[in-house]
């Protein structure tokens, strides 16, 4: 989630709808400027016990962050607590329960990202060797109930941890016991990005398959080859899902808008802190109407903050973000921005993948939305086929776009390499989660603590 810092001197009350529309229309670059943001998040664990880490127990969370200053970070904080730590490399930052997330800086190829990524984990590794601790690449917590887990002392999270139980059943498992992988891309035009959203938002279940990764649920198999997405079906009605509107005919900035303005708010940041808003309407903050601000109207800031807190399966801020995919290791890490880039960032390859999934309706969406959880790549798709199927199309899509793009490292590799990981999925026919099922009933004869075993 995001890290929070003051707003500067420029931060202008908001006057019109025209500077809600601002970010949007501010995120449109050139084709050569288009870049990458990847962000990963990890789970944190003492090597002795398996149980996760504190905040301010030695070699917490806290002590992990601050340990990064020895690779040239620095810290970031709220209330005189470090939440955070920043430097070339992006963003590390901790997450509700002290999953540990790295957003990444923005760059020009998949090479440069999985250094980044390399670069991150060989770090946070050197830490956790120092301290005892390990880090896993899962989709959510395998062993944990929420009882046991650590809260992290940050505001945000203070107020949306009050406010998921009222809207949802599972929203505290979704901040407190998942991880995911996500990849931030660009559009050049209000018609590119539309046609990106749809295609993406279409495609995500595909994402959401390859990286099934949480198929467990306090120890024992949770039937769900994705537990961490099915957590979304029921966290939050209001800023979750699949956006049948952004289907429709006129899809662009103007509308979401309209969409994030009936979002209701999580909180308003003001003096280093943050004010409980939950539930209240941004529509009443432009009118300054807002009950907890009476007579104030909202800054740049605020809108900017309120892009932040819809969790939809793709994201619009002044960037596309793609939400659909579990935590997992280092390989596929590198994969999903693979995976998204080659299909999004080559004209040729947007126009096929966007051909394999335009005539599907509203309900085929929602419905392979529904089924991957549990199915993954043998869910049903139109047409009597499996997701399989079409996944071996769109992985052949997303290899001709990321070679077409001809970004070579030092020794001449372009970024094609980067899928196998996921061709190599789709050759087996079993996502990661299923390996990992295997492993449960067959090596580790039910003992889950042998998944530690696979930490970074």
């Amino acid at each position: 989630m995001s890290t929070r810092e003051e707003s500067g001197a420029d931060d202008p009350i908001i006057e019109s709808r025209d500077q809600l529309v601002a970010p949007m229309q501010a995120g449109e670059k050139p084709k050569a400027a288009w870049r990458i943001g990847t962000e990963h998040e990890k789970l944190v664990f003492c090597r002795k016990s398996f149980r996760a880490l504190s905040y301010d127990e030695p070699c917490g969370i806290r002590d992990i962050l601050l340990n990064l200053q020895q690779f040239g970070w620095e810290p970031i904080e709220e209330n005189g607590k470090v939440i955070a730590m920043k430097g070339s490399d992006g963003t590390v930052s901790l997450e509700p329960a002290g999953q540990l997330e790295l957003s990444g800086a923005t760059v020009e190829n998949l090479h440069q990202t999985c250094a980044e990524t390399g670069r991150h984990l060989t770090q946070v590794k050197q830490i956790g060797e120092q301290c005892g601790v390990g880090f896993l690449g899962l989709g959510m917590w395998p062993d944990k109930t929420r009882e046991e887990l650590p809260i992290m002392p940050k505001g945000r999270y203070e107020i949306m941890m009050r406010h998921m139980p009222r809207v949802g059943t599972l929203g505290l498992d979704m901040m407190l016991r998942t991880c995911t992988i996500q990849v931030n891309l660009d559009y050049d035009s209000e018609a590119d990005m539309a046609k990106k959203f749809r295609t993406s938002l279409a495609l995500q279940p595909l994402a959401t398959a390859l990286f099934a990764n949480s198929p467990f649920l306090e120890g024992k198999p949770n039937g769900y080859l994705s537990y961490r997405s099915h957590i979304w079906s029921d966290t939050d009605p209001h800023r979750t899902g699949m956006l049948p509107f952004v289907f429709e005919d006129g899809f662009g900035y103007e509308r979401y808008v309209d969409y994030m303005l009936d979002v209701p708010m999580y909180f308003v940041f003001r003096d280093g802190k943050y004010i409980d808003a939950a539930g209240l309407s941004f529509r009443d903050f432009l009118d300054g109407k807002l009950s907890v601000l009476p007579g104030e109207k909202p800054r740049a800031s605020d809108w900017i903050d309120h892009l932040s807190t819809a969790f939809p399966e793709v994201r619009l801020k002044s960037f596309l973000e793609m939400r659909g995919a579990d935590g997992g290791p280092w390989r596929k890490i590198c994969a999903l921005p693979a995976f998204w880039v080659g299909i999004l960032y080559d004209s040729a390859a947007l126009d096929a993948a966007w051909d394999l999934v335009k005539h599907w309706t509203m309900e085929e969406r929602e419905a392979l939305r529904n089924a991957v959880p549990k199915l993954a790549l043998d869910a049903d798709i139109p047409g009597g086929r499996k997701l399989r199927d079409l996944a071996k199309e769109v992985l052949a899509i997303s290899r001709q776009g990321l070679a077409a793009r001809g970004q070579l490292n030092s020794v001449g590799d372009n970024e094609t390499g980067f899928l196998k990981p996921l061709e190599e999925i789709v050759a087996s026919g079993k996502v990661p989660a299923q390996k990992l099922l295997d492993l449960y009933h067959g090596e580790w004869a039910g003992d889950i603590t042998r998944i530690y075993e696979h930490s970074f």
